[in-house]
């Protein structure tokens, strides 16, 4: 019965009434940082309630539409503590949509509820629903300022999603009409019993295949569907920016892997094939990514190029898993790493961001001159970030790098491996550029930068967890696994 399955959506349902809440709570309360507080809560309640699942067994529900399972339950986690992390900093940002602070709270509500349904969804339909409900919400958040830059990162974003949804609907229509389903493991049925001969004959469902790639590739922002980041990136409220680089990201990872693994994972030959495609554009968005990153004088989008290198890094993960052949974990654990590692490294870097272009009210590089001297914490937070972000001691870039690359070479690809260090020496270049203005220039002011406590609790979390994960990751590789223990192994 759907309504006795109700209480495993508890995670969704409660971040729903929250994001509720906050809206009716906002048209008679005047202080609107109560907004906030009744936000945290509601992620601090959903965070529970995905919490007391964690140990339960793997269940499909409403007619294997969603998945119950410890993959989705993880990123459940993260997105859940991605958006807290963005409602904290976002204190010191609010000020600039006064008047909106209650719909602002409610969309990054609704926007994880979208992202949490995705990663949970095991059909074509959910999938697509959940996809469209995170975007509709983003799509409005990164126009949320209204002024020129705003208002185009909107725009560009919205009109750039629905060609991607579309092609995406496309890509799941070819899939269905050729194979007769839309549930994952329906579609793994009919695709592993079709000879080679009988797939190779079916070009349709091959466009199809590739048509999936193309419409989740938006979501990741890969190339070749990266042209929205840096203008969406610049554009967009600098925790809306955060928020994207880190919860869309992770979300669509997520999916890609349930599905990919999921309904395309047999025939061997198949899941080789859509592997190598993964690991050639992984190598050339990486390599795109860093390259143009080097020459930007903005950090916003310096940090969007680089959020596309990072991308490229993590569809080393993708490529492994598919030429792996479901051989082992090691490959889908690496990439649920790699985003946790990913996930507190960029948060923080845009954290700090924030309190920083706040006072100077720029977002240039060049005006990030001596802020060693002007704000030192902010400035070493930063640092610790970028270290991170480049794969240096002791951070966690470097061990979900050494994670991820390790699985790449034990699955014969040494030289897509080769390729990511290789970029990796690259984004030394832009990211120590940052290190070297701030802590060897001259500050052009004496005066200091402020900051509120709930940005500063926010950067000091996500900092902890670059050190944590970087000096003592048994744990979180822990979680990783078991997260992907519901694939096989």
């Amino acid at each position: 019965m759907i309504v006795s399955e109700l209480h495993l959506m508890t995670p969704e349902l409660s971040l729903l009434g929250f994001a509720l809440v906050v809206i009716l709570l906002d048209l008679f309360i005047k202080q609107k940082k109560v907004l906030a507080g009744v936000s945290i809560a509601g992620l601090i309640v959903s965070a529970g309630f995905t919490l007391a699942m964690w140990g339960a067994p793997t269940i499909d529900i409403f007619y294997a539409m969603l998945a119950v399972d410890r993959f989705a339950l993880f990123f459940k986690f993260l997105l859940l503590a991605a958006a807290g992390l963005i409602i904290l900093a976002s204190q010191d940002y609010v000020s600039k949509f006064e008047r909106f602070q209650g719909e602002y709270y409610a969309l990054v509500l609704i926007s994880a509820v979208g992202m949490m349904l995705l990663t949970a969804a095991a059909d074509l339909i959910s999938i697509y629903v959940a996809l469209e409900l995170s975007g509709i919400s983003l799509y409005v958040l990164a126009s949320f300022l209204k002024d020129q830059k705003s208002t185009e990162a909107g725009l560009k974003y919205l009109l750039l999603g629905a060609v991607a949804s579309a092609v995406l609907l496309y890509g799941m229509a070819l899939v269905f009409g050729l194979t007769g389903k839309t549930c994952l493991l329906c579609i793994a049925d009919v695709v592993e019993t079709m000879p080679i001969a009988g797939l190779l004959d079916n070009p349709a469902l091959l466009l199809g295949i590739i048509l999936l790639a193309a419409g989740f590739g938006f979501k990741i922002a890969c190339v070749p569907f990266q042209m929205w980041v840096p203008d969406v990136y610049e554009g967009a409220p600098t925790p809306i920016t955060a928020y994207l680089s880190v919860a869309s990201k992770a979300a669509g990872f997520a999916v890609i892997v349930r599905v990919f693994f999921v309904a395309l994972g047999a025939p061997s030959w198949l899941s080789i094939d859509w592997g190598i495609l993964f690991a050639i554009l992984s190598a050339i968005t990486m390599t795109l990514g860093n390259v143009v990153a080097i020459v930007q004088t903005n950090i916003k989008r310096m940090l969007g190029y680089s959020s596309i290198a990072q991308a490229g890094y993590l569809m080393v993960g993708l490529a492994t898993v598919g030429v792996a052949v479901g051989a082992d974990a090691l490959g889908r654990s690496g990439l649920l790493f790699f985003l946790m590692s990913y996930a507190v490294t960029n948060l923080g870097a845009f954290i700090a961001v924030i309190a920083i272009s706040n006072k100077i009210d720029s977002d240039l590089i060049g005006d990030y001159t001596g802020m060693g001297k002007r704000a030192p914490l902010l400035a070493v937070a930063l640092t610790l970030c970028l270290v991170s972000l480049i794969g240096l001691p002791p951070t966690a870039g470097l061990i979900a790098k050494i994670y991820i690359f390790n699985a790449a070479v034990h699955h014969g690809l040494l030289w897509l491996v080769i390729v990511a260090v290789i970029n990796s020496c690259i984004s030394a270049y832009y990211y120590l550029r940052v290190v070297k203005v701030m802590w060897l220039g001259a500050p052009v002011s004496e005066e200091k930068v402020p900051s509120s406590w709930a940005l500063r609790a926010s950067l000091s979390l996500c900092c902890l967890g670059v050190l944590l994960l970087g000096v003592i990751p048994g744990s979180f590789v822990g979680m990783a696994e078991a997260a992907v223990r519901i694939f096989g192994s």
